[in-house]
């Protein structure tokens, strides 16, 4: 597959490096999606993790950041965008801005993108690193994830950057009529990344895309000092 050469930042800016990752790292592993593969090519996903870390940015891992928390690996953050079968006019919900790299790589295929994060700290990082690349089209709130957002709902599709002891009822309730919920559910320390279907008969179709490790969604409807 053939890609221009182009990116948000400069185009000596570490380009290469996301050329080598989407070859090597994404398209052998199955995505597809042009638009998820030209995000990640365009997105600086180095401005997203620490400076001690940034030798390591498109390596094919997990890196940590602020708040016991990650920034996934490039592989999952594609397959989970591409998971949503993402359209320009969408308006999509994710919950663990995290770092915020995730919700600009769906912000560069999307009209909107809404983003809850619990850590003050990270959302006000994510916030920033948004307003410094120009990315105007994400709006940040911290707040219980696990809850959704349904002062904005519903959504075209919603997308989990934390594991998930079951599917939080608020978030399949904030989904529009075939829109796509992503989420991992399972253990603590280990999960299945499921994508779910909304029908028109308000019935949830399933689907396993695999074992996934992610930190704890922690909220209401999330994980909570009374279950271990």
């Amino acid at each position: 597959m053939e890609f221009p050469q182009n990116s948000d930042n400069d185009s000596s800016d570490r380009a290469d490096e996301r050329r080598r990752m989407v070859e090597k790292q994404l398209i052998p592993l199955g995505i597809t999606n042009k638009a998820v593969l030209q995000s990640m090519l365009a997105v600086p996903r180095h401005f997203f993790v620490s400076e001690q870390l940034q030798a390591y940015a498109y390596d094919d891992c997990a890196l940590p950041i602020d708040e016991g928390q990650t920034i996934s690996q490039p592989y999952i953050v594609a397959l989970m965008a591409e998971a949503l079968e993402p359209e320009p006019e969408d308006r999509i919900l994710e919950i663990g801005a995290g770092s915020g790299y995730a919700a600009a790589i769906i912000s560069r295929i999307v009209s909107k993108v809404y983003t809850i994060e619990r850590h003050e700290t990270l959302a006000g990082q994510a916030q920033t690193r948004f307003q410094t690349l120009k990315y105007d089209n994400i709006i940040v709130r911290i707040g219980d994830g696990s809850k959704g957002w349904a002062g904005e709902a519903p959504f075209d599709g919603i997308v989990v950057a934390a594991g998930a002891p079951v599917v939080p009822e608020s978030l399949s309730n904030q989904l529009k009529t075939g829109g796509f919920l992503v989420v991992p559910v399972g253990k603590k320390t280990h999960q299945d990344l499921l994508r779910l279907r909304k029908r028109a008969d308000g019935g949830i179709d399933r689907e396993n895309l695999g074992a996934v490790r992610f930190v704890p969604l922690v909220g209401e409807e999330g994980w909570n000092a009374n279950k271990s």
